[in-house]
């Protein structure tokens, strides 16, 4: 009985701080269906009682090009930070270069500096490059962020793929990169999937480095399509929350589709054998 007991009560906790933590999301999703003039009303309904789709008809007219952009930068990033990461994990963890434990503290030192930062030292970069306001600049912005990350989830994930595998391709005659496309990456998928999902939604709801390396091109992200919408004198609210539900779907679909990757992946090289 006291077992059972133990079991309902955390159940009920559970349930008590999972309802907390998704009421911010509940409460975009209320907001987006409210219409304008009941947005000051006090207290708020807590549900929609008079529902109104105009802040999805103002997504579907003016945000579906920035949601686009968002795609574009966020599978740009993914392919350039494997690109870079899955070969650099690979050589840390099995090659073990001179200065492989440097470059690893350097990675993690990378992973702290804020990126408010890193984007006012890109925008002087970039200024003399002439990549200002360019969908492939952001790609390489968010890659720095991602990258370093990636690194680490390939080193401790490929550090446990046992070298005797390894060892027999080398026998069977396959050269270095072979051993890694054709051995190493196909038993590394979890880290693949983990690097890629990270990488995306990154890219996804990075706002700092799109507000400010890329506020005037002509492809923006969804991000700054939402901040659009913000002015001093008028705040669409429901059309911002609308367009937050939005493009909160695609993370929502590939955090459940890939949960048991990541948590595969995050978790490489925790224990040894």
């Amino acid at each position: 009985m006291k077992s059972r007991t133990g079991k309902r009560r955390y159940t009920v906790i559970g349930l008590l701080l999972t309802a907390v933590m998704l009421f911010p999301v509940y409460w975009m999703i209320n907001v987006s269906l409210t219409p304008q003039q009941d947005m000051r009303k006090d207290p708020p309904d807590l549900l929609p009682l008079h529902p109104t789709f105009e802040g999805y008809r103002a997504v579907l007219d003016d945000q579906m090009p920035y949601l686009g952009t968002s795609l574009l930068i966020g599978l740009g990033t993914v392919a350039l930070t494997l690109l870079l990461a899955a070969p650099a994990g690979y050589a840390l963890a099995k090659i073990r270069p001179f200065g492989g434990g440097a470059l690893g503290l350097a990675l993690l030192v990378a992973q702290m500096i804020p990126g408010i930062v890193m984007a006012m030292g890109f925008y002087g970069i970039f200024l003399d490059l002439g990549l200002l306001n360019s969908w492939w600049g952001l790609i390489v912005a968010d890659s720095t962020i991602a990258v370093p990350f990636g690194v680490m989830i390939f080193t401790a994930f490929m550090s446990g793929i046992p070298g005797e595998l390894i060892a027999a391709s080398r026998i069977d005659g396959a050269g270095t990169f072979r051993t890694f496309w054709s051995v190493v990456l196909p038993v590394s998928r979890n880290a693949l999937v983990t690097v890629s999902l990270f990488s995306f939604l990154w890219a996804w709801s990075d706002f700092v480095f799109a507000n400010t390396l890329d506020s005037g091109g002509d492809l923006r992200p969804i991000t700054l399509g939402i901040y659009k919408y913000i002015g001093n004198n008028n705040q669409e609210w429901n059309a911002i929350m609308a367009t937050a539900v939005v493009a909160s779907v695609p993370a929502a679909v590939l955090l459940v589709l890939a949960q048991r990757y990541v948590a595969a992946g995050v978790t490489a090289g925790a224990v040894k054998d």
